[in-house]
């Protein structure tokens, strides 16, 4: 049963072009990782936490990367920082910049810059841009955080760790990609 489970979520984020593949793999990680992420919060500062509940509104957009690069494939490779960025800054909103939450501002740029062919750079130029954009404007138009804690070093932390080992599975999975095109 589980190696079925396994081989269907296998299949449903491979796709024939490498760079598509490789998003759909990671957005399936950070959408399978998602419901932990409010268990995390409650665990540090309790029930203050209840708005990380709302972040999972950002998963279907996640899980739909593989299925929209399988008919547009810049568009599911476009999906993935596009997400990610609208994720962080709804979540900036929910926790404050105090939380450390735009750290996963990171990430979208690298997958702004890795996911997209060189021809597709003018197109991609725009998806790369949007991380660094929100960084500047999200902290000035977002007004007060919806939950409001005094344990910001302990969420600091967390999104550190967190967003430091997307980049490492970024990392991974790249060099597994290289890999298998050397000769």
């Amino acid at each position: 049963m589980i190696k079925t489970i396994a081989a269907w979520i296998g299949s449903y984020a491979d796709h024939p072009e490498p760079r598509s593949a490789l998003a759909g793999k990671i957005a399936l990680v950070v959408a399978s990782n998602q419901p932990f992420y409010p268990l995390y919060l409650y665990w540090i500062v309790g029930t203050a936490a209840w708005p990380a509940w709302l972040s999972l509104l950002s998963t279907p957009f996640f899980l739909a990367v593989p299925a929209l690069a399988k008919r547009h494939s810049f568009a599911g490779r476009a999906l993935l920082p596009l997400a990610g960025v609208g994720n962080t800054v709804f979540c900036v909103k929910l926790f404050g910049a105090s939380s450390g939450v735009e750290l996963f501002l990171f990430p979208c740029a690298l997958l702004g810059t890795i996911l997209f062919r060189p021809d597709e750079r003018p197109k991609a130029a725009i998806v790369a841009a949007l991380p660094f954009i929100a960084y500047l404007f999200v902290d000035a138009h977002l007004g007060q955080p919806v939950m409001m804690t005094s344990d910001y070093a302990r969420l600091v932390a967390l999104n550190g760790m967190s967003v430091a080992a997307l980049i490492a599975l970024i990392g991974l999975l790249c060099s597994t990609l290289l890999a298998a095109r050397e000769v």
